[in-house]
C-alpha cells in the first residue's frame, strides 16, 4: 500500500519503523511524486572484531596502545597546538 505524506515529520516517522523485515517501503508526496525507498542495513563491526578480521589493524593498535602506556602518545590538543598554517600551504 502506498502512504501518501503531507510533512517531514510523516516520513521520518516512516522511515524509523523501517528494518530487516520492513525493507522496502513506497509512498507519495503530493507535487512530486512517487518514491520506492529502499534500507540497505550496514553491519557495523567492532573495533574488536575489525581487528580480528584485520591483523594489521590489530598490530597497530597494539603497539599504539604500548606507546600510550609508555607516555609516547599526543593528544589531538598537542597535535593541534603543534600546527601552524605554513604545514597546509
Amino acid at each position: 500500500m502506498m502512504e501518501t505524506l503531507h510533512s517531514t515529520k510523516e516520513l521520518i516517522k516512516y522511515i524509523s519503523n523501517m528494518n530487516r523485515d520492513n525493507s522496502v517501503c513506497q509512498f507519495y508526496i503530493p507535487g512530486i511524486g512517487r518514491f520506492t525507498l529502499v534500507l540497505q542495513e550496514e553491519d557495523e563491526a567492532t573495533i574488536n572484531e575489525e581487528a580480528k578480521m584485520n591483523p594489521e589493524l590489530k598490530k597497530m593498535i597494539r603497539e599504539s596502545r604500548e606507546e600510550y602506556r609508555q607516555g609516547l602518545g599526543m593528544s589531538t590538543s598537542d597535535l593541534l597546538d603543534s600546527l601552524s598554517p605554513k604545514d597546509f600551504e
